[in-house]
C-alpha cells in the first residue's frame, strides 16, 4: 500500500510540474486532461502527506517520551505519543477506505425510479414520501432534478415515477437506495388507527452514454401516441407521447410528460439505455461468484434493504444492521449520515476483496 501512495504522490507532483510549462498552459485541451488526472489524486495525496508529517511528529514525541533527562517533559511526551498514535491509526483508516476501489459509474448522473409495491393506496402514498425525500437530498447537494415519467394515485400518492438526477457524484451516493423499502405506520386510509406495513420499490440507474452501449436503430420499436392525465388540453389533443421498444429484450421506456413529442424521445431514450445498462451489468455481476459480490451497492431490488417504522421514530437499514432515529429529519432529506454508513461498508467489503 504504501508503495502505490508513494508513486501516486509521485505521479501528483509529476503533472503539476507539467501543467506549470508554458506549451501545456497554452494548449487547453491538454490543461484539462492533466487537470482532472491530478485532482482525482489530490485527495489521497493529501492523506498521504498528513500521514508522513503525523509520523515525523511521532517519532519526535517518542523521542522525547524515552528521554529521562526532564521527567515532566517526559510525561507530556507520552501522553501526546498516545495522541498522535491514535490520529494515525485513524489517518491510516482512512487512507485504507480511499484506496478502496471505486464504481466506474460513480461519477455519474442517474435516474431513479419508485414504484408503489404491497400495500395499496397506502404504498402509492408511501412512494410519494420517498420521492419528496430524494428530492429534498438533491436541493441540498444542488442536483436538479427533472420528472420523466409519473402517475399519480386517487389520493395524491405515486403509483410510479420516474426522474433524473443531475450532478456530480450523484450516483456514488444514491446507488444505495436500490431495493424495496418498508413504511411501518397508521395509514390516512385506516380509521381505527391500526399499523399498517407497506412497501415501494426503488431503482437506481446510472446514465449511460454511447460508449457504454450501442444501440441499434433497427432494434428499436417506436410508437407515438396520445397522452392522458394531467398537462391540458394540448396533452390530448397532440400525439406526443413515446414508447421505445428494444425489440431483442423487450425492454420498454414510456414518457409522456413533456408537450413535445422530440422531448419525450429524449427522455425515454435516456431510460431504455440506463435500463439496459443495468441489465448489462447484472448480468455480469451474475457470472461472478457470490462470494465475491460488494454487501452493499448491488442489492437485488426484491430484496428488503430498510424499514422505515414511524410509531417509533426508527428508520433500520438491513444491510448493515444499522438503526438510526429522528425518522422526520431523514424524510426531510438529511440523508447523508445514512448513506456514509453505507458508503463506508461497501469500501470496506472492497478493501477486504482486494485484499484476498
Amino acid at each position: 500500500m504504501w508503495e502505490r501512495l508513494e508513486d501516486t504522490e509521485k505521479r501528483y507532483e509529476e503533472l503539476t510540474r507539467e501543467m506549470g510549462q508554458p506549451e501545456v498552459a497554452a494548449d487547453f485541451q491538454r490543461l484539462q486532461t492533466l487537470a482532472k488526472e491530478r485532482a482525482a489524486l489530490e485527495d489521497i495525496v493529501e492523506l498521504y502527506r498528513q500521514y508522513k508529517r503525523l509520523d515525523v511528529a511521532l517519532a519526535e514525541a517518542r523521542s522525547l517520551a524515552e528521554d529521562g533527562s526532564d521527567p515532566e517533559l517526559a510525561a507530556l511526551a507520552r501522553d501526546e505519543t498516545a495522541r498522535l498514535a491514535e490520529e494515525r491509526e485513524r489517518l491510516e483508516g482512512e487512507i485504507r477506505l480511499a484506496l478502496a476501489p471505486k464504481d466506474r459509474f460513480d461519477e455519474r448522473d442517474v435516474i431513479m425510479e419508485v414504484r408503489a409495491a404491497a400495500g395499496g393506496e397506502e404504498a402509492s402514498l408511501f412512494a410519494a414520501d420517498l420521492f419528496r425525500m430524494y428530492n429534498r437530498y438533491a436541493e441540498r447537494h444542488n442536483w436538479p432534478i427533472e420528472v420523466i415519467s409519473s402517475h399519480p394515485s386517487d389520493l395524491g400518492g405515486l403509483k410510479e415515477i420516474i426522474w433524473e438526477v443531475r450532478g456530480k457524484g450523484a450516483y456514488s451516493r444514491l446507488k444505495y437506495e436500490s431495493g424495496v423499502h418498508r413504511v411501518q405506520r397508521v395509514p390516512v386510509t385506516e380509521a381505527g388507527g391500526r399499523i399498517h406495513t407497506s412497501t415501494a420499490t426503488v431503482a437506481v440507474l446510472p446514465e449511460a452514454d454511447e460508449v457504454d452501449l450501442k444501440l441499434d436503430e433497427n432494434d428499436l420499436r417506436i410508437d407515438i401516441f396520445h397522452a392522458g392525465g394531467h398537462g391540458g388540453q394540448n396533452v390530448n389533443k397532440v400525439a406526443t407521447a413515446v414508447r421505445v421498444t428494444h425489440v431483442p429484450t423487450g425492454i420498454v421506456a414510456v414518457c409522456q410528460d413533456e408537450r413535445s413529442q422530440l422531448r419525450n424521445r429524449q427522455k425515454a431514450m435516456a431510460v431504455l439505455r440506463a435500463r439496459l445498462l443495468d441489465q448489462q451489468q447484472r448480468l455480469q455481476e451474475e457470472a461472478v461468484s457470490s462470494d465475491r459480490r460488494a454487501q452493499v451497492g448491488n442489492a437485488d431490488r426484491s430484496e428488503k434493504v430498510r424499514t422505515y417504522n414511524y410509531p417509533q421514530d426508527r428508520i433500520t437499514d438491513h444491510r448493515i444492521g444499522l438503526t438510526m432515529h429522528n425518522l422526520p429529519k431523514i424524510m426531510a432529506g438529511e440523508m447523508d449520515e445514512l448513506i456514509d454508513a453505507l458508503a463506508t461498508s461497501e469500501r470496506g467489503e472492497g478493501l477486504k476483496e482486494d485484499e484476498e
